[in-house]
């Protein structure tokens, strides 16, 4: 189709900001993105839809365009939801290199446009097919009159008699059909996700078909680069996070018009998925600034000032202010040609979703940052009372990949490796450092370790007694830091004596009587600067793992 035919189609609500000239370019198909390069995901002739959200400044414009115009898009369409009237900037550059602008109204969606495109350059369909498409033209809008991909998949049973699904590539069930019928047991669906990123490693083309329990199932790749994998490359950097659509079918004898409505839906999908990544824009953002912050050694001031900032978009409604963990993850590849941040990020945001979570975007607490070939999450939690009752809270290293690990050794085959450290929970900006060190070490722990995929914590470092001497010395600082330094501090300020007690009530094993002799103290006052202890460093002292931390913090010392 002509860019012309788009100015005549009223429902999309494009309005021609620049390139009169250019409106004869063929589109052959579309991308919606909000990356700064999104060069890799263009093979050319597309129409290229963007929130914005990569611009921070007028610079960031003209390197955005002659991006485009280097991969042979065809026109760029803004829209106008987010920051109103297109600036300038972006106006002047499209006009500097010959690049058709469109502006797209903020009452009509990405996924129309984009569905729009799709029908009218799919070369054959049926016409009872492409009708089911046709008439549901609100089905991926995220507003009050759609229903996302759920809308999709019930349409394909209703219409077609086709049961799907929408999963991850760990296997979480993103969407299903609504409609009567069995769920997708959790099992079959990180079944699924494991054989479709083995078939994809493997270089096969799609759909993959499938059978467990003398169910068939094809499964259709979900990109939002619109195109599938060229090189051995492009599949490690889009292996471990594009999504998958698991038909209940056998399409090996699917007719061509078949085949391509589905890839059509699949097209229609993405837009879903790009959405959901455009909305964690403001919550890697926090992560990446509270991060370099702690990386620069800056005031615990200043960084608790943008934690309190991070604590309503990551938790909504909190009354007060949340622990914080921090988990570690690095994707390494055989070569080491590719940079692993980007994968990472990705992967350690789905791998901290709930499990049994369910929908394109359960993930509201998760704040991913990276750099390099490193992620590194920041994770609230509901803040601790002062009396513990003895329960874990927070994340466990030996349970975070327990659900995803099959999927995941899969998805790495034999030239990945992903490796993951978790920290113990901190209450305060100044056990921040402390923590980011810690969940550092963890991982490089993990990574001692054989397998595909490996993750260690808190638990596992606090039991490396025998291999003090081998830790390194900012690890050693850090960690004696976040435990002891709240206590000390209190003591200066109060004349408490907490770690005395602390030292004293570790030597007579946790007994209140023997140490309460010992202090010279009554057992209620033991009782207090006990509960004292647990409430500066978040630590439960009823705990063995507590325990032995405060042991080799104090040992450390």
């Amino acid at each position: 189709m002509r860019l012309r035919a788009l100015l005549d189609t009223d429902a999309l609500g494009l309005r021609l900001l620049g390139g009169e000239d250019e409106l004869d370019r063929s589109v052959r198909g579309v991308m919606t993105t909000d990356l700064r390069d999104p060069s890799r995901y263009l093979s050319g002739g597309e129409l290229v839809l963007t929130g914005l959200a990569w611009r921070r400044d007028a610079a960031d414009s003209e390197p955005f365009v002659r991006i485009l115009v280097q991969a042979g898009v065809a026109a760029l369409a803004a829209g106008e939801a987010e920051l109103g009237a297109v600036p300038d900037d972006l106006v002047l550059a499209c006009a500097r290199h010959r690049m058709p602008l469109f502006a797209v109204h903020e009452s009509v969606a990405f996924a129309t446009i984009t569905e729009h495109v799709v029908r009218q350059v799919s070369g054959e369909r049926a016409g009872d097919l492409a009708a089911v498409v046709d008439r549901h033209r609100r089905m991926m809008t995220s507003g009050p009159a759609g229903g996302g991909p759920d809308v999709v998949l019930d349409l394909l049973g209703s219409d077609l008699d086709l049961r799907a699904w929408v999963l991850s590539p760990t296997g979480r069930l993103i969407a299903g059909p609504k409609v009567a019928g069995p769920a997708l047991p959790a099992d079959t669906c990180a079944r699924l996700a494991a054989e479709h990123l083995a078939a994809t490693r493997s270089g096969r083309r799609g759909p993959h078909r499938v059978q467990l329990d003398r169910t068939t199932y094809s499964l259709f790749p979900i990109r939002s680069s619109g195109r599938a994998p060229q090189t051995a490359r492009d599949v490690r950097e889009t292996v471990l996070s594009d999504w998958l659509l698991a038909v209940e079918a056998d399409a090996g004898d699917w007719p061509a018009e078949r085949l391509d409505l589905l890839q059509g839906v699949t097209q229609l999908i993405a837009v879903e998925r790009d959405r959901r990544d455009a909305a964690r824009t403001v919550r890697r953002r926090l992560a990446q600034e509270v991060l370099e912050l702690v990386q620069t050694g800056a005031a615990p001031a200043e960084i608790a000032a943008r934690l309190r900032v991070a604590a309503p978009v990551l938790l909504p409604g909190l009354g007060a202010a949340p622990h914080w963990q921090v988990v570690v993850a690095r994707v390494e590849w055989e070569g080491g040609e590719i940079e692993g941040g980007p994968v990472a990020q990705s992967l350690l945001e789905e791998v901290l979703v709930d499990p049994q979570a369910t929908g394109p975007e359960p993930s509201d607490r998760i704040a991913v940052a990276h750099t390099g070939d490193e992620a590194i999450a920041l994770v609230p939690l509901p803040a601790m009372s002062s009396e513990h009752d003895g329960s874990e809270t927070g994340l466990l290293a030996d349970v975070l990949l327990r659900a995803v690990r099959e999927s995941l050794s899969a998805g790495l085959d034999d030239d990945g490796r992903l490796t993951l450290g978790v920290s113990a929970a901190v209450h305060s900006a100044e056990g921040l450092r402390g923590a980011l060190e810690e969940a550092r070490h963890a991982r490089r722990v993990a990574a001692a370790r054989p397998g595909r995929v490996c993750a260690a914590g808190h638990q596992e470092l606090a039991s490396h007694v025998l291999l003090l001497p081998f830790v390194p010395d900012d690890v050693r600082r850090a960690f004696t830091a976040r435990l002891l330094d709240p206590l000390e501090d209190y003591d200066r300020r109060h004349r408490a004596e907490l770690i005395p007690t602390l030292e004293a009530f570790l030597d007579c094993d946790g007994s209140w009587t023997r140490c309460a002799t010992r202090l010279h103290l009554h057992v209620n006052t033991l009782r207090y600067r006990v509960g004292r202890i647990e409430q500066l460093t978040g630590r439960d002292l009823s705990r063995l793992e507590d325990k032995l931390d405060f042991f080799l913090a104090l040992r450390m010392s």
